[in-house]
């Protein structure tokens, strides 16, 4: 363009020939541009070249057409494309960046051609989907589960952590964000899960304990078409949001509901944030979804479901195909009614009282949780089972040390200690109490129970306490003897 400014300027007074000598151009060239009229800008046209993969363009197109048909995760890749064409296709010699591209400009124009619509979403409608991450659980780095719940209007959204995407863990994470938030959100939108239910056409089949826990709540439910995830794509991206900006690095606990308490309170943080659109923050735009919420309803829903289950002969149960849990060896061979949640499973016993609680294990891989605590009964009818039993492996190094030395009786004495104490109080104050009467040689079962109730109510460093003031009776006792 400097070059054609220059011309242009000198033709005011000069000859065509004389600009061709002075700036060393073609006489041609210097008079295409004097004549010139319009400089606005046109639109670029390539020629398109030939290419030596045009003789196997119409092979990609018709394997990309069949793609369609196919589950989405198992569709072709370029680099799949590619050695299909080494194997199948006579002559091919274009190199892999060749393929690349052509199957990127083709998959484009397809996504053009699905374009999405933007939706209008009210004040009060929700979408609900489950993410996964590591997390670093009592010193161990484990991949769990995380169910996000978004407002699409304000773009506000809350996340609580379990270790599957079963029934209980919806409910249980979607009541813990009712109760967070002080309402229930008119409508939530589910994708096709299996936790929460499924849509098969146009019938939709609820869980059992969703239906309960809908109704008990009073919201709608809409569930997304089977591999529709854009139909709810504001919880797509916050899934992927809340990864990136709250799990990294891994967060570390040792309780995952605490942990799921101080989580609820971080949203409140990343709500000062501006609307990537609206150009208002996040916490503003929410107030619109608060004053959409449904009241909370006067009794909180207890998110359990009861399962009755058949003991092995070492009295465990199996969930879930794979995990294991101890309930009393007494119980080996019966049916045991079990109460499952979504962090722990509780044995019941004929009253529908609790026996042992477990916390509830997830993944593929075999678990075998026991709670020994419950073995003290059986294990106080056959005391010689001491030295091989778990309950040994859950005594302190000193106390383990005095047991393994007493004789049979003493030794059926100590353990009926243990268990009267764990029935009345709890394990871990039954074995306190009797490593503390050992200590200072107070081994009878009055003194250990004794050391046990101040355990479990004061504490063994509280000072005892000052009492009333009996002095005014001394005087009285004193002046009344000396009057004899």
């Amino acid at each position: 363009m400097s070059q054609i400014e220059d011309i242009r300027e000198l033709a005011r007074d000069r000859s065509v020939a004389s600009i061709s000598r002075s700036l060393s151009i073609d006489e041609k060239t210097v008079r295409k541009y004097v004549k010139q009229d319009d400089f606005s800008p046109r639109p670029p046209h390539g020629t398109p070249r030939p290419s030596r993969l045009d003789a196997h363009t119409h092979l990609i197109d018709r394997w990309l057409k069949e793609d369609e048909k196919r589950w989405y995760k198992q569709r072709h890749t370029a680099k799949k494309i590619y050695e299909r064409l080494v194997l199948e296709s006579p002559g091919f010699d274009c190199s892999y960046n060749v393929v690349q591209r052509y199957v990127r400009k083709v998959r484009g124009t397809g996504r053009e051609q699905r374009a999405n619509q933007e939706l209008v979403w009210h004040p009060g409608e929700t979408q609900a989907d489950f993410g996964e991450a590591d997390f670093v659980e009592r010193g161990d780095v484990v991949r769990k589960k995380y169910l996000t719940l978004s407002f699409p209007q304000s773009n506000n959204s809350f996340t609580q952590v379990f270790g599957g995407e079963n029934a209980e863990c919806v409910c249980q994470g979607l009541q813990d964000m009712f109760r967070y938030i002080g309402g229930v959100p008119g409508l939530i939108i589910f994708d096709n899960a299996t936790g929460v239910g499924r849509r098969i056409g146009e019938v939709i089949r609820e869980t059992k304990l969703f239906r309960q826990f809908r109704a008990h709540y009073g919201f709608s439910v809409r569930f997304c078409n089977p591999q529709s995830g854009h139909e709810k794509g504001n919880v797509e991206n916050k899934v992927g949001y809340t990864r990136r900006n709250m799990f990294v690095p891994e967060p570390a606990f040792d309780d995952v509901e605490r942990f799921n308490c101080e989580l609820l309170d971080r949203h409140v943080v990343k709500a000062e944030e501006m609307h990537y659109k609206k150009l208002l923050t996040i916490k503003e735009l929410y107030r619109g979804d608060e004053q959409a919420l449904l009241p909370l309803p006067a009794k909180p829903f207890d998110v359990c479901r009861y399962e009755y289950v058949k003991t092995d002969g070492y009295g465990k149960i199996h969930l879930d195909a794979r995990h294991h849990y101890s309930t009393r060896p007494e119980y080996a061979g019966a049916e045991v009614l079990v109460r499952i949640r979504a962090h722990t499973v509780e044995i019941l016993d004929e009253n529908k009282e609790l026996v042992v609680q477990h916390t509830r294990q997830y993944g593929s891989t075999r678990s075998d949780t026991v709670d020994y605590r419950t073995s003290l009964a059986m294990l106080l009818r056959n005391a010689g089972a001491w030295p091989n039993s778990g309950i040994r492996e859950l005594v302190p190094p000193v106390l383990r040390d005095v047991m393994d030395t007493q004789p049979r009786d003493e030794l059926q004495a100590s353990l009926r200690t243990l268990h009267l104490l764990t029935t009345r109080y709890s394990f871990e104050t039954a074995i306190a109490a009797l490593e503390e009467g050992i200590r200072i040689s107070r081994s009878t079962f009055c003194d250990t129970a004794v050391l046990a109730a101040r355990m479990s109510e004061y504490g063994l460093d509280t000072a005892a306490e000052q009492g009333p003031d009996l002095s005014a009776y001394d005087t009285l006792l004193a002046t009344a003897g000396a009057a004899r």
